[in-house]
């Protein structure tokens, strides 16, 4: 069988297949999926706490896991992964059978309004399954000449490389689920993570973690086409735990793996921010005697919109500081051209700082009363 690597010229040509694959049948499927939501009356309805005013179908994570899956489908039964090693093999496997669990937890959120308990038991069930079947995090690289020989490891009893990796994905995907409160942002972050993973997974030689990638950042941005403000879909739960956990595992069987002192850094750079968010969030909360799961406007984009920024102008903040992170990360990475796009990336960062604080002093001077001719 002609692989898409041989008529396409090379593995990355192949991602980029995957990425417009995902991207139509995402794009194509979320419209169905909202009329289907609009005629069962399954939406989400206003409350003080949410941006939106109008009930919004709330599903629209049915489609991009459709679209993702699909994609995939599409490209291996093409043979775009190759010949993979029986245990790379099983790994990809995993990885979109946890993404799957993790999405029906989701939903079933979504459906029913499940208490922040039984989610979280059935996220840790989740990951410590996949951990039994090779996602795992399982040692790290020492530093030179620190605790032995150059280029030693230290390889983490399964109790410390369990609860690592649950920490991990559980950890991501409510990073992610909990920067979904404005139309498109989780989408976007997301979408602009999944690229960084994929140029980093490809930079490292790990082509599968690629176009797994590939497939998550198509059906990010798929979505956004119905999601960015003002957004006629929201992903829900469903959709959130399943971009949230599907990052997290590719950064596992992709650029962290074995999670090495330098690979590490790779992830973490590139979802610095939702972790930071709810790193932040998580302490103010439990400083003022809540559980961490209280409900609240605390996080950067309630923050943001607080300052005087516009919805789309927050969303596009944060878009900014994402990518540029991603930069860094090729940085790190050693990729090809790394220090071009590092600079874009800041050209494009500094450009939506001066654009929201120039958009943001207009807004303020349109606001202010007239007092010249105030009395006559």
């Amino acid at each position: 069988m002609t692989s898409p690597a041989d008529l396409f010229g090379s593995p990355l040509k192949v991602a980029v297949v995957t990425f417009g694959i995902a991207a139509v049948l995402t794009a194509l499927i979320v419209p169905l999926v909202r009329r289907l939501g609009l005629r069962y009356g399954l939406i989400d309805t206003p409350d003080p706490r949410k941006q939106h005013a109008v009930p919004m179908v709330r599903l629209g994570g049915v489609g991009m896991v459709v679209g993702f899956s699909l994609a995939l489908a599409i490209t291996w039964s093409l043979g775009g992964f190759g010949s993979l090693a029986p245990a790379k093999d099983e790994l990809i496997w995993t990885t979109l059978a946890g993404a799957l669990c993790f999405f029906v937890i989701g939903l079933a959120d979504d459906l029913f309004a499940l208490p922040p308990l039984p989610r979280l038991a059935g996220q840790v069930a989740v990951a410590m399954a996949v951990w039994s079947q090779g996602v795992r995090i399982g040692g790290i690289d020492l530093p030179l000449g620190l605790f032995g020989a150059p280029g030693s490891a230290l390889v983490l009893p399964d109790g410390l490389s369990l609860l690592a990796t649950v920490i991990w994905l559980v950890g991501i995907t409510n990073a992610i689920n909990w920067i979904d409160g404005l139309d498109g942002l989780a989408a976007g972050v997301g979408g602009i993570a999944a690229i960084g993973l994929l140029s980093v997974s490809f930079s490292l030689q790990q082509s599968a973690a690629g176009l797994l990638a590939a497939a998550l950042a198509g059906a990010c941005f798929g979505f956004l086409r119905h999601n960015f403000n003002p957004a006629r879909i929201f992903m829900g739960d469903g959709g959130s735990y399943f971009l949230g956990f599907a990052l997290a595992a590719i950064s596992i069987v992709g650029p962290a793996k074995g999670l090495t002192t330098v690979s590490l850094l790779f992830p973490l750079l590139i979802l610095s921010l939702p972790l930071a968010d709810m790193s932040a969030v998580i302490m103010g909360r439990l400083s003022e005697g809540h559980s961490p799961f209280y409900p609240d406007r605390r996080h950067l984009h309630h923050r943001l919109l607080r300052a005087g920024f516009s919805h789309r102008r927050t969303v596009v903040l944060i878009y900014a500081f994402t990518q540029w992170l991603a930069a860094l990360a090729l940085v790190v990475a050693d990729v090809e051209m790394r220090f071009l796009w590092l600079a874009i990336a800041t050209a494009v960062l500094i450009g939506a700082l001066v654009r929201s604080r120039q958009k943001r002093l207009v807004a303020g001077v349109s606001e202010r009363p007239c007092s010249g001719d105030a009395d006559g």
